[in-house]
Protein backbone atom coordinates (compact mmCIF):
# COMPACT_ATOMS: atom_id res chain seq x y z
CA UNK A 1 0.00 0.00 0.00
CA UNK A 2 1.45 3.80 -0.93
CA UNK A 3 -1.05 6.33 -0.65
CA UNK A 4 -0.16 10.18 0.16
CA UNK A 5 -2.05 8.91 4.00
CA UNK A 6 -0.83 6.31 5.51
CA UNK A 7 -2.31 4.14 8.53
CA UNK A 8 -2.98 4.59 11.29
CA UNK A 9 -4.82 7.81 11.40
CA UNK A 10 -6.55 8.58 14.22
CA UNK A 11 -9.76 10.18 13.43
CA UNK A 12 -10.31 13.90 14.10
CA UNK A 13 -13.63 14.00 17.22
CA UNK A 14 -16.17 16.06 18.23
CA UNK A 15 -17.13 17.89 21.43
CA UNK A 16 -20.34 18.07 23.27
CA UNK A 17 -22.53 21.32 23.03
CA UNK A 18 -25.81 22.16 24.32
CA UNK A 19 -27.28 23.73 20.59
CA UNK A 20 -26.65 23.16 17.53
CA UNK A 21 -24.21 25.62 16.28
CA UNK A 22 -25.13 27.46 12.51
CA UNK A 23 -21.65 26.65 10.75
CA UNK A 24 -23.21 26.00 7.62
CA UNK A 25 -22.70 22.19 7.17
CA UNK A 26 -24.74 19.63 9.93
CA UNK A 27 -25.10 15.83 9.48
CA UNK A 28 -26.49 13.04 11.10
CA UNK A 29 -24.46 11.58 13.90
CA UNK A 30 -24.48 7.70 13.12
CA UNK A 31 -24.16 5.10 15.63
CA UNK A 32 -21.47 2.52 14.72
CA UNK A 33 -17.79 2.39 14.41
CA UNK A 34 -15.67 5.01 13.43
CA UNK A 35 -13.83 3.64 10.89
CA UNK A 36 -11.20 5.32 7.92
CA UNK A 37 -10.81 3.20 5.05
CA UNK A 38 -7.17 2.84 3.01
CA UNK A 39 -7.63 1.63 -0.27
CA UNK A 40 -5.09 0.87 -2.94
CA UNK A 41 -6.18 -0.72 -5.50
CA UNK A 42 -7.64 -4.30 -4.09
CA UNK A 43 -5.91 -3.43 -0.85
CA UNK A 44 -8.17 -2.48 1.51
CA UNK A 45 -7.51 -1.19 5.38
CA UNK A 46 -10.44 -0.62 7.64
CA UNK A 47 -9.04 1.55 10.16
CA UNK A 48 -10.76 1.54 13.28
CA UNK A 49 -10.75 4.54 16.08
CA UNK A 50 -8.08 2.97 18.09
CA UNK A 51 -6.11 2.77 14.94
CA UNK A 52 -5.95 -0.95 15.29
CA UNK A 53 -7.24 -2.51 11.63
CA UNK A 54 -10.90 -4.34 11.98
CA UNK A 55 -10.50 -5.11 8.20
CA UNK A 56 -11.20 -9.01 9.05
CA UNK A 57 -14.11 -8.50 10.72
CA UNK A 58 -15.76 -6.87 7.79
CA UNK A 59 -14.96 -9.02 4.52
CA UNK A 60 -18.16 -8.23 3.10
CA UNK A 61 -17.38 -4.23 3.32
CA UNK A 62 -13.89 -4.82 2.10
CA UNK A 63 -15.15 -5.96 -1.21
CA UNK A 64 -18.14 -3.71 -1.31
CA UNK A 65 -15.17 -1.10 -0.89
CA UNK A 66 -13.39 -2.35 -4.00
CA UNK A 67 -16.39 -2.10 -5.85
CA UNK A 68 -17.80 1.21 -4.56
CA UNK A 69 -14.43 3.89 -4.04
CA UNK A 70 -11.87 5.18 -6.32
CA UNK A 71 -9.09 3.11 -6.75
CA UNK A 72 -6.91 4.83 -4.29
CA UNK A 73 -8.38 6.88 -2.03
CA UNK A 74 -8.76 7.11 1.88
CA UNK A 75 -12.52 8.20 3.56
CA UNK A 76 -13.58 8.50 6.86
CA UNK A 77 -16.77 7.36 7.87
CA UNK A 78 -19.02 5.09 10.09
CA UNK A 79 -19.57 0.81 10.12
CA UNK A 80 -23.26 0.29 10.63
CA UNK A 81 -25.59 -2.72 10.89
CA UNK A 82 -28.95 -1.76 9.49
CA UNK A 83 -31.75 -3.95 10.78
CA UNK A 84 -34.85 -3.18 8.59
CA UNK A 85 -35.83 0.19 9.12
CA UNK A 86 -32.93 1.29 11.57
CA UNK A 87 -29.65 0.80 13.10
CA UNK A 88 -28.65 -2.23 15.19
CA UNK A 89 -25.42 -1.95 17.32
CA UNK A 90 -26.23 -4.71 19.10
CA UNK A 91 -25.41 -6.72 16.16
CA UNK A 92 -22.79 -4.57 15.35
CA UNK A 93 -20.82 -5.13 17.96
CA UNK A 94 -21.41 -9.08 17.34
CA UNK A 95 -19.67 -9.11 14.55
CA UNK A 96 -16.34 -8.72 16.27
CA UNK A 97 -15.37 -12.18 16.83
CA UNK A 98 -12.01 -14.34 17.33
CA UNK A 99 -13.37 -17.00 15.01
CA UNK A 100 -13.08 -16.54 10.98
CA UNK A 101 -16.24 -19.24 10.42
CA UNK A 102 -18.28 -16.99 12.94
CA UNK A 103 -16.92 -13.62 11.23
CA UNK A 104 -18.16 -15.11 7.80
CA UNK A 105 -21.16 -16.55 9.04
CA UNK A 106 -22.07 -13.00 10.80
CA UNK A 107 -20.95 -11.43 7.09
CA UNK A 108 -23.84 -13.05 5.77
CA UNK A 109 -26.59 -13.08 8.51
CA UNK A 110 -26.01 -9.01 9.63
CA UNK A 111 -23.85 -7.75 6.65
CA UNK A 112 -22.36 -4.19 7.49
CA UNK A 113 -22.95 -0.68 5.64
CA UNK A 114 -20.25 2.27 5.58
CA UNK A 115 -21.43 5.98 5.46
CA UNK A 116 -18.50 7.86 4.48
CA UNK A 117 -18.63 11.49 5.87
CA UNK A 118 -15.04 12.91 4.94
CA UNK A 119 -12.69 12.29 2.23
CA UNK A 120 -8.17 12.66 3.92
CA UNK A 121 -6.71 11.70 0.15
CA UNK A 122 -7.32 10.84 -3.07
CA UNK A 123 -5.48 9.45 -6.25
CA UNK A 124 -2.35 11.09 -4.98
CA UNK A 125 -3.67 13.85 -3.26
CA UNK A 126 -3.26 14.85 0.41
CA UNK A 127 -6.54 16.83 1.11
CA UNK A 128 -6.24 16.69 4.86
CA UNK A 129 -4.63 20.20 5.00
CA UNK A 130 -7.59 21.46 2.65
CA UNK A 131 -10.83 23.16 4.05
CA UNK A 132 -13.41 20.92 4.65
CA UNK A 133 -15.81 22.50 1.82
CA UNK A 134 -13.13 21.26 -0.74
CA UNK A 135 -13.01 18.07 0.79
CA UNK A 136 -16.79 17.13 1.22
CA UNK A 137 -17.46 18.63 -2.54
CA UNK A 138 -14.45 15.76 -3.34
CA UNK A 139 -16.16 13.25 -0.92
CA UNK A 140 -19.40 13.73 -3.15
CA UNK A 141 -18.15 13.43 -6.28
CA UNK A 142 -15.71 10.82 -5.59
CA UNK A 143 -18.85 8.46 -4.08
CA UNK A 144 -21.29 9.74 -6.54
CA UNK A 145 -21.62 6.19 -8.35
CA UNK A 146 -21.70 4.02 -4.98
CA UNK A 147 -24.48 1.86 -4.26
CA UNK A 148 -25.53 0.05 -1.29
CA UNK A 149 -23.87 -0.94 1.53
CA UNK A 150 -21.71 2.16 0.50
CA UNK A 151 -23.60 5.31 1.26
CA UNK A 152 -22.02 9.44 1.49
CA UNK A 153 -23.83 10.88 4.59
CA UNK A 154 -26.87 13.85 3.74
CA UNK A 155 -25.95 17.15 5.44
CA UNK A 156 -27.36 20.41 5.31
CA UNK A 157 -26.47 24.08 5.47
CA UNK A 158 -29.83 24.89 6.70
CA UNK A 159 -30.04 24.94 10.59
CA UNK A 160 -33.80 24.61 10.78
CA UNK A 161 -33.39 21.68 8.92
CA UNK A 162 -30.49 20.53 11.19
CA UNK A 163 -32.90 20.67 14.35
CA UNK A 164 -35.82 18.80 12.33
CA UNK A 165 -33.07 16.20 11.51
CA UNK A 166 -32.54 16.04 15.16
CA UNK A 167 -35.92 15.65 16.36
CA UNK A 168 -36.69 12.70 13.89
CA UNK A 169 -33.62 10.97 12.56
CA UNK A 170 -33.40 9.93 16.21
CA UNK A 171 -36.61 7.13 15.53
CA UNK A 172 -34.10 5.38 12.93
CA UNK A 173 -31.47 4.79 15.59
CA UNK A 174 -29.23 7.52 14.91
CA UNK A 175 -27.23 8.87 17.72
CA UNK A 176 -27.83 13.33 17.23
CA UNK A 177 -26.00 15.84 14.83
CA UNK A 178 -22.25 16.67 14.17
CA UNK A 179 -21.80 20.46 13.01
CA UNK A 180 -18.62 20.86 11.53
CA UNK A 181 -16.91 24.41 9.98
CA UNK A 182 -15.99 24.49 6.56
CA UNK A 183 -12.67 25.91 6.83
CA UNK A 184 -11.37 23.66 9.28
CA UNK A 185 -9.13 21.55 7.99
CA UNK A 186 -8.97 17.50 9.19
CA UNK A 187 -6.69 17.41 12.63
CA UNK A 188 -6.58 13.74 13.97
CA UNK A 189 -7.81 13.24 17.44
CA UNK A 190 -8.54 17.05 17.82
CA UNK A 191 -11.96 17.57 18.72
CA UNK A 192 -12.73 20.36 16.17
CA UNK A 193 -16.32 19.16 15.17
CA UNK A 194 -19.30 19.47 17.26
CA UNK A 195 -21.98 17.39 18.52
CA UNK A 196 -25.79 17.08 20.06
CA UNK A 197 -26.91 14.40 21.14
CA UNK A 198 -30.44 13.41 22.96
CA UNK A 199 -30.43 14.03 26.70
CA UNK A 200 -33.37 12.20 28.88
CA UNK A 201 -33.76 11.16 32.40
CA UNK A 202 -34.76 8.07 34.04
CA UNK A 203 -35.49 6.60 37.28
CA UNK A 204 -33.64 3.30 37.72
CA UNK A 205 -32.66 0.96 40.90
CA UNK A 206 -29.12 0.72 42.06
CA UNK A 207 -28.25 -2.82 42.48
CA UNK A 208 -24.64 -2.97 42.58
CA UNK A 209 -21.55 -1.38 41.86
CA UNK A 210 -18.09 -2.16 40.63
CA UNK A 211 -14.54 -0.82 42.05
CA UNK A 212 -12.56 1.88 40.72
CA UNK A 213 -9.46 0.63 39.16
CA UNK A 214 -7.33 2.41 41.88
CA UNK A 215 -9.11 -0.20 43.80
CA UNK A 216 -10.57 2.12 47.13
CA UNK A 217 -13.42 3.54 45.75
CA UNK A 218 -16.94 3.46 43.55
CA UNK A 219 -15.84 2.90 40.02
CA UNK A 220 -19.21 2.61 38.84
CA UNK A 221 -22.79 2.37 39.66
CA UNK A 222 -24.91 -0.88 38.01
CA UNK A 223 -28.34 0.40 36.93
CA UNK A 224 -31.78 -1.98 37.01
CA UNK A 225 -34.88 -1.90 35.31
CA UNK A 226 -38.22 -3.68 35.63
CA UNK A 227 -39.47 -5.60 32.79
CA UNK A 228 -42.65 -6.72 32.49
CA UNK A 229 -42.36 -10.30 33.57
CA UNK A 230 -40.94 -8.72 36.95
CA UNK A 231 -36.88 -9.49 36.35
CA UNK A 232 -34.82 -6.94 37.18
CA UNK A 233 -32.94 -6.00 33.97
CA UNK A 234 -29.29 -4.56 33.86
CA UNK A 235 -29.42 -1.58 31.86
CA UNK A 236 -26.39 0.22 31.93
CA UNK A 237 -23.73 1.85 34.20
CA UNK A 238 -23.25 5.30 35.78
CA UNK A 239 -19.94 5.92 36.09
CA UNK A 240 -18.68 9.34 35.50
CA UNK A 241 -17.83 11.08 39.01
CA UNK A 242 -14.73 13.37 40.89
CA UNK A 243 -12.81 11.33 42.78
CA UNK A 244 -14.22 12.72 46.33
CA UNK A 245 -17.71 11.64 44.90
CA UNK A 246 -16.58 8.12 44.69
CA UNK A 247 -15.35 8.00 47.92
CA UNK A 248 -18.76 9.28 49.59
CA UNK A 249 -20.94 7.27 47.25
CA UNK A 250 -18.90 4.24 49.13
CA UNK A 251 -20.40 5.59 52.64
CA UNK A 252 -23.69 5.95 51.20
CA UNK A 253 -23.95 2.94 49.44
CA UNK A 254 -22.80 0.59 52.76
CA UNK A 255 -25.89 0.79 54.53
CA UNK A 256 -27.54 -1.79 51.46
CA UNK A 257 -24.10 -4.15 51.44
CA UNK A 258 -25.80 -6.23 53.71
CA UNK A 259 -27.17 -8.55 51.12
CA UNK A 260 -26.51 -12.45 50.34
CA UNK A 261 -25.75 -12.86 46.23
CA UNK A 262 -27.83 -15.82 45.92
CA UNK A 263 -30.54 -14.15 46.74
CA UNK A 264 -29.92 -11.21 44.96
CA UNK A 265 -31.74 -10.57 41.51
CA UNK A 266 -28.63 -10.87 40.10
CA UNK A 267 -27.10 -13.67 41.72
CA UNK A 268 -26.68 -15.67 38.91
CA UNK A 269 -24.86 -13.15 36.72
CA UNK A 270 -21.41 -15.26 36.42
CA UNK A 271 -23.90 -18.02 34.80
CA UNK A 272 -23.85 -17.74 30.77
CA UNK A 273 -26.58 -19.36 30.45
CA UNK A 274 -28.89 -17.34 32.69
CA UNK A 275 -28.26 -13.93 30.78
CA UNK A 276 -30.06 -15.87 27.74
CA UNK A 277 -33.13 -14.69 30.11
CA UNK A 278 -32.78 -11.49 31.10
CA UNK A 279 -29.90 -8.72 31.05
CA UNK A 280 -27.71 -8.92 33.47
CA UNK A 281 -24.14 -7.43 34.64
CA UNK A 282 -21.52 -9.48 34.06
CA UNK A 283 -21.13 -10.81 30.30
CA UNK A 284 -17.80 -11.72 28.52
CA UNK A 285 -16.68 -8.14 27.22
CA UNK A 286 -16.30 -8.24 23.31
CA UNK A 287 -13.32 -6.47 23.83
CA UNK A 288 -11.20 -7.49 26.33
CA UNK A 289 -12.50 -10.97 27.20
CA UNK A 290 -10.05 -10.83 30.66
CA UNK A 291 -11.96 -7.58 32.20
CA UNK A 292 -12.95 -8.33 35.60
CA UNK A 293 -16.74 -8.23 35.60
CA UNK A 294 -17.88 -8.79 38.87
CA UNK A 295 -19.42 -6.58 41.42
CA UNK A 296 -20.46 -5.44 45.02
CA UNK A 297 -24.29 -6.80 45.37
CA UNK A 298 -26.44 -4.06 46.69
CA UNK A 299 -30.02 -4.49 48.40
CA UNK A 300 -32.47 -3.10 45.43
CA UNK A 301 -33.37 -0.70 47.09
CA UNK A 302 -31.77 2.73 46.52
CA UNK A 303 -33.67 4.66 43.46
CA UNK A 304 -31.29 7.12 41.18
CA UNK A 305 -32.31 9.51 38.15
CA UNK A 306 -29.70 9.31 35.67
CA UNK A 307 -29.50 11.08 31.87
CA UNK A 308 -29.02 9.05 29.01
CA UNK A 309 -28.62 9.92 25.20
CA UNK A 310 -31.14 7.23 23.96
CA UNK A 311 -31.87 2.76 24.44
CA UNK A 312 -30.30 0.42 22.34
CA UNK A 313 -33.17 -2.33 22.62
CA UNK A 314 -33.68 -2.61 25.92
CA UNK A 315 -30.11 -0.87 27.38
CA UNK A 316 -28.69 2.59 27.67
CA UNK A 317 -26.48 2.54 24.45
CA UNK A 318 -23.86 4.46 26.51
CA UNK A 319 -22.69 5.60 29.85
CA UNK A 320 -25.26 7.62 32.01
CA UNK A 321 -24.97 10.66 34.00
CA UNK A 322 -25.67 10.67 37.47
CA UNK A 323 -28.29 13.20 38.27
CA UNK A 324 -29.64 12.73 41.82
CA UNK A 325 -30.72 10.09 44.53
CA UNK A 326 -34.92 9.64 44.44
CA UNK A 327 -35.63 8.72 47.97
CA UNK A 328 -38.93 9.26 46.70
CA UNK A 329 -39.71 6.50 44.25
CA UNK A 330 -40.02 2.75 44.91
CA UNK A 331 -37.95 0.51 43.23
CA UNK A 332 -40.49 -1.55 42.02
CA UNK A 333 -41.85 1.69 39.71
CA UNK A 334 -38.82 2.04 38.33
CA UNK A 335 -40.23 0.09 34.52
CA UNK A 336 -39.82 0.42 30.96
CA UNK A 337 -42.94 2.44 30.53
CA UNK A 338 -41.12 5.38 32.40
CA UNK A 339 -39.11 5.69 28.86
CA UNK A 340 -39.82 7.99 26.17
CA UNK A 341 -40.23 6.17 22.31
CA UNK A 342 -38.88 8.20 19.38
CA UNK A 343 -40.87 8.49 16.60
CA UNK A 344 -39.92 5.59 14.19
CA UNK A 345 -37.60 6.80 11.03
CA UNK A 346 -37.23 4.97 7.80
CA UNK A 347 -33.78 4.77 7.46
CA UNK A 348 -33.28 4.26 3.96
CA UNK A 349 -34.94 7.37 3.76
CA UNK A 350 -31.72 8.90 5.49
CA UNK A 351 -29.16 7.02 3.37
CA UNK A 352 -31.47 8.18 0.01
CA UNK A 353 -30.26 11.53 1.19
CA UNK A 354 -26.44 11.19 0.66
Amino acid sequence: MDLPVMPPVAPMLAKSVPEIPDLGHTEPKWDGFRTIIFRDGDEVVLGSRNERPMTRYFPELVEAVRANTPARCVVDGEIVVVAGDRLDFDALQQRIHPAASRVNLLAEQTPASFVGFDLLALDDADLMGQPFRERRSRLVEALADAADPVFTTPATADLGQAHEWFRSFEGAGLDGVVAKPLDGTYQPNKRTMFKVKHERTADCVVAGFRWHKSGDVVGSLLLGIYADDGRLQHVGVCASFPMARRRSLLDELAPYRDVDLAEHPWGSWADQEAHQHGRLPGSVSRWNANKDLSFVPLRPELVAEVAYDHMEGNRFRHTTQFRRWRPDRDPASCTYDQLEEPVRFNLSDILAGG
